[in-house]
């Protein structure tokens, strides 16, 4: 364990909200020049903290410590002027303004009077310092994720922040701009400041951090050096049982070949995918973000149109055009983006569920609500929706049962092959859980299933066979269990296949 003062410390720190516990009794530290992961399952309280350290929330009992001292963080701004920045997974700036007036937008050159030569002269010197390849002129507007990252932390590096928190900041990344910020919290680390990262994603916390911090159900249920813990470590402390009790995996037969994908290409963003899929099988797709994973199943379905390439359903040639081509075919996409792709959050839930199955509840030429309420009662049942009633707003509802209900309307059109594409992001462990028994079911009852995820964990525990892809491509095909030609079943070979790297080949 480090000898060094901290630079921060929480030490029993507890918050609650009307009939919530969001944290109880949750102390440590961090040092200078380190890297604490802070880990935990989405519900876990890791959100809650960094609105306690950035000033939003007003913490119930405990205390904060930085620079020696007890501090109050009353609003953001006390905690800014405590040295305490974060950079969150969706940027929170001006797109309308430049880089350099974002970067010192609240603590301008000048005071009053701004002085334009030297707010642009000190951004450009901080751009440096990094090796940003924008200018301090360009319009906010005109940059990428990553750019608007490296903003945010060059505003960190204006106000000389000790503390920077990093929320999610990977998720929108391809691996070259994570390369690029990784390579910046090294220069980060290098100058003794401390940070706090925030990632699902266990490859990159044993890449980045020192330290790591797991909260679980809003508890500290451990810490330690991230060299002296291990992966099915950390998912045990994260959810409270081993990882083969978090994904059980059900012994399901395996049926005919349903699905032959030939040669799918996009000219910009995948090239020669070439898959199988069979009744009751769970093939899980993996790779890190813009490997184009969604982008081939928004293909299948319909969604853009490959360049080459052909799909065929029970050894038929299908001619997919548009997602009702597919609909008809006995596919359906449970996309990522449930709220702007999947669902429509002002409409009822009774509306969202037989959105897309409308005409199998005509009677007589007339739409029957009766029928839709019917419909509406088995599926939400069944996934265990959790709801007033079934007219209520989905806009209403938790993440997780938003998300139940885009599974369910899908699964109201009677498909036989269905695509989840990260059916648990951003939804609670229980009902994560509820979703990947529910997978294990739609196997069980011979629908195919394609699961696209960035969870390795989940991709494992649920999956027959796993595809993974890199920069477009498959790279590399994986079989639970041995087999002929088949590469090592391990987290270690799917992830450097996802990073590009080297295979190991299984024996027979």
């Amino acid at each position: 364990m480090t000898t060094s003062q901290p630079v921060l410390s929480l030490s029993h720190v507890s918050k609650s909200f009307p009939g919530v516990r969001a944290l109880h009794d949750v102390s440590f530290a961090l040092y200078p020049g380190q890297v604490t992961a802070l880990i935990g399952e989405n519900g876990a309280g890791k959100s809650t903290i960094v609105k306690i350290l950035t000033g939003i929330y007003v913490p119930d009992e405990g205390e904060i410590v930085a620079d020696g001292k007890v501090q109050h963080f009353a609003s953001p701004r006390d905690s800014w002027a405590a040295g305490i920045a974060a950079i969150h997974q969706e940027t929170v700036m001006f797109d309308e303004l430049s880089v350099a007036e974002n970067i010192f937008m609240g603590h301008m050159p000048g005071g009053r009077f701004i002085d334009w030569r030297d707010t642009k002269a000190r951004a450009r010197d901080l751009l440096a310092r990094i090796e940003a390849d924008f200018d301090a002129d360009a319009p906010l507007k005109t940059l990428s994720v990553a750019q608007k990252h490296m903003v945010e932390i060059t505003r960190a590096l204006s106000h000389d922040a000790s503390v920077i928190i990093m929320d999610e900041p990977t998720a929108a990344l391809s691996r070259h701009e994570i390369d690029e910020l990784f390579r910046i919290v090294a220069q980060l680390k290098a100058e003794g400041r401390s940070i706090i990262f925030i990632s699902h994603k266990f490859d990159e916390i044993f890449r980045l951090s020192d330290r790591w911090v797991c909260l679980r159900d809003g508890e500290k249920v451990g810490e330690g050096l991230t060299s002296e813990v291990t992966e099915p470590d950390l998912v045990r402390l994260m959810v409270g049982r081993p990882i083969d009790q978090v994904f059980p995996k059900r012994d399901i037969p395996i049926g005919k070949t349903i699905l032959e994908v030939q040669g799918l290409t996009n000219a910009t963003e995948f090239a020669d995918i070439s898959f199988s899929l069979r009744k009751g099988e769970i093939l899980g797709l993996y790779g890190l973000v813009g490997a184009g994973r969604s982008e081939a199943m928004q293909c299948v379905f319909g969604m853009s149109q490959p360049t080459r390439g052909s799909v065929k359903m029970d050894g038929m040639t299908l001619s997919i055009r548009e997602p009702i081509d597919a609909i008809h075919a006995g596919i359906s996409y449970v996309p990522e983006d449930r709220q702007d792709q999947g669902a429509f959050l002002p409409l009822g839930i009774r509306e969202n569920i037989t959105m897309a199955s409308l005409a199998g509840h005509v009677r007589n030429f007339l739409l029957s609500t009766s029928s839709e309420r019917a419909a509406t009662r088995t599926l939400g049942g069944r996934l265990s929706v959790k709801a007033a009633h079934w007219e209520q707003a989905l806009g209403e509802l938790s993440g997780g049962n938003q998300q139940k209900v885009v599974i369910a309307k899908w699964l109201a059109t009677k498909p036989k092959i269905i695509i989840l594409d990260e059916p648990t992001k951003g939804i609670d462990v229980g009902s994560k859980a509820a979703v990947h028994d529910f997978i294990g079911e739609l196997a069980e009852e011979g629908l195919a299933v394609i699961l696209v995820s960035s969870e390795l964990p989940e991709i494992m525990g649920l999956s027959d066979r796993v595809i993974v892809m890199h920069e477009g491509r498959i790279a590399a095909q994986f079989e639970r269990g041995k087999g002929t030609g088949a590469a090592a079943w391990s987290a270690e070979a799917i992830v450097a296949a996802a990073t590009g790297g080297p295979v190991q080949e299984q024996a027979a």
